[in-house]
């Protein structure tokens, strides 16, 4: 009796199918695993062995081949969609991939939770936004996003799935993706007077952030997912390099920096923004683990 009320409730567990099953996705899905039934997408077979050690259970396929996408169907009863745009070419091609596959079955998700990014603002000049602020991509990958989260919300209001769009800045986690080798190799920042502000995001906020969305998203609602500080680039270098006793960075004019940095790294200086996380914190209920990069650094001492 007993063995058959676990496979009862097990059964009645809701799915959640992971798509993109990179850092951040890992991070939650332990959690996720103690209160759904997890799935979780990947490309590379030879990782389905540390998917199932995080207590999901993988599924081989991949986003650039369609065929492989027809068991995604009716697979779950939700989506978190973790995965990028392709690096080239203009919209979003695997997501166009992935809501076409879901769509083979009459038995549809009833929720997608999509992490997107900041940069489908483009460059505003520094000015305070919040999620109301029109799309102005300057970047080729940030339309990609754009795309992305069109299709994603055409595809809510055809079906009835509630699609929530998390908007992520730039991610770190503790001394992982610092710009430790930017500041090791001596590369150069902006002048004050030239600088841009940036925003952030803790890889674990990032995750948690995925869960409160899943129970608390609205319908067609977008959460700017940034932590609370307002730094410009040059200022959130200096910070690093003092804590981890490392020199501070050279200050370079805008037009000096084009012969020093690669096309890449100088689009990221070519746009400034601050965002407000009144969304997360007011309707989802976020209380950021690391509210500050400040707060994080302080947490590594």
């Amino acid at each position: 009796m007993k063995r058959q009320k676990k496979q009862l409730l097990k059964q009645s567990k809701q799915s959640v199918l992971i798509v993109g099953s990179g850092d951040v996705a890992r991070r939650i899905i332990p959690w996720l695993a103690q209160r759904f039934r997890v799935r979780a997408v990947v490309r590379n077979p030879d990782e389905r062995a540390a998917l199932r050690a995080l207590g999901a259970c993988p599924v081989v396929a991949d986003l650039d081949r369609p065929e492989s996408l027809r068991r995604l169907a009716g697979l779950a009863d939700g989506i978190i969609h973790c995965a990028p745009p392709p690096n080239a070419g203009e919209g979003d091609p695997r997501t166009r991939r992935l809501l076409a596959a879901l769509a083979l079955r009459g038995s549809l998700p009833r929720r997608i939770v999509y992490i997107s990014t900041t940069g489908i603002y483009g460059d505003c000049g520094g000015a305070w936004l919040d999620e109301t602020a029109p799309p102005r991509p300057a970047t080729a990958r940030a339309r990609r996003r754009v795309a992305a989260e069109a299709m994603l919300r055409a595809f809510g209001q055809r079906t009835g799935c509630q699609v929530s769009l998390l908007r992520a800045p730039g991610i770190y986690d503790g001394a992982e993706r610092l710009p430790l080798a930017r500041l090791e190799r001596g590369d150069p920042v902006l002048l004050a007077e030239d600088d841009v502000y940036t925003n952030h995001i803790h890889a674990d906020d990032l995750a948690w952030l995925l869960a409160l969305a899943w129970f608390r998203g609205a319908p067609g609602r977008a959460y700017n997912a940034t932590d609370d500080s307002a730094l410009k680039m040059g200022d959130y270098f200096d910070l690093v390099a003092d804590h981890f006793g490392l020199p501070r960075p050279p200050r370079l004019a805008r037009a000096a920096l084009a012969t020093r940095l690669n096309p890449i790294t100088l689009s990221f200086m070519a746009e400034s923004r601050r965002l407000h996380n009144r969304r997360i914190c007011h309707e989802l209920g976020a209380r950021l683990r690391y509210p500050t990069v400040g707060a994080t650094l302080a947490a590594l001492a």
